[in-house]
């Protein structure tokens, strides 16, 4: 009966390293491509990857490093945490991993979290302004350590309910895109997981069981937009399997001349143009109508 035991343990064990490897093979994958396409890192990039301590920027640095060993071409990665002095906040967890790792890294230290706390109402989303003054703490540091890549943890997920948001809250159509160059226009930004589900990254995070740190300053707000919009599309995904991957490659083939954006696409010309292409134009000739000859 014991020996029975141990076989199946060893089988599930072994459905479960297999399982593994392709979530791992399929992560590498889906990096290497968005990287390819859209030409995120180069022969001699030190890439600043931020992390927060989340699953995401975890996910993001470990397929890094593992793409990195056998990429056509040479870079560095450098590991970068900002401690905004949340209450709480385990400060030895991230350089304890990172020195176990191997990996060079800078602990920044911004008490943010009292600016937030005092510059927001209560009630009211704190996430806007957060984000406003980490990613610029976060610019200007990677100029100070020569980065010339910022790499942050925004996967295919997060995307798509960027679009919705905007949509339905700000009026615009935009998503954030895989790559960019920064408002300050002195750094790119790279979102090496933009082909990446949130579902494999959680799955992978929870198999290498990364020291999660969780977000203690908006933790508590539930009734985040983004919340509500990521339960919507859940839902859509839950009843419609498939639609997110068709959703995703929309915002991957636009057409501006279907839209209504009159910066995006020249509708005032259309006449001229149509001109042009017409000018010069031979109709054939059906030889066969009375009024031909």
């Amino acid at each position: 009966m014991q020996e029975l035991s141990q076989q199946r343990t060893a089988a599930e064990q072994g459905r479960s390293k297999r399982e593994f490897d392709k979530l791992q093979k399929r992560l590498r994958r889906l990096v290497g491509n968005a990287i390819t396409d859209y030409g995120m890192i180069r022969d001699g990039d030190r890439v600043m990857v931020c992390l927060s301590g989340g699953k995401d920027s975890y996910t993001m640095l470990e397929i890094l490093r593992n793409l990195q060993r056998n990429a056509p071409v040479e870079f560095e990665l450098v590991a970068v945490n900002m401690d905004q002095k949340q209450p709480g906040f385990p400060e030895h967890v991230l350089p304890e991993y990172l020195e176990a790792a191997g990996i060079e890294y800078y602990i920044i230290e911004r008490d943010t979290y009292s600016i937030v706390k005092e510059k927001v109402p209560e009630g009211k989303t704190y996430c806007g302004l957060c984000s406003r003054l980490r990613r610029g703490t976060l610019y200007g540091f990677a100029e100070e350590i020569g980065a010339t890549k910022i790499a942050l943890g925004h996967h295919r997920d997060d995307m798509l309910e960027t679009l919705f948001l905007n949509m339905f809250f700000g009026g615009t159509l935009k998503s954030m895109p895989p790559k960019l160059l920064s408002d300050d226009n002195r750094n790119i930004v790279i979102r090496p997981l933009a082909y990446c589900s949130e579902q494999d990254i959680a799955s992978f995070a929870e198999a290498m069981a990364f020291p999660i740190i969780p977000c203690n300053l908006c933790g508590s707000q539930e009734n985040l937009q983004r919340q509500v919009v990521k339960e919507m599309l859940g839902e859509w995904d839950r009843k419609h399997p498939g639609r997110i991957e068709t959703m995703f490659k929309a915002i991957t083939n636009v057409a501006p001349s279907q839209l209504a954006d009159r910066e995006l696409f020249d509708f005032e010309g259309l006449e001229a143009r149509r001109e042009a292409l017409n000018h010069g134009r031979i109709d054939a000739v059906d030889l066969t109508h009375p009024d031909a000859l």
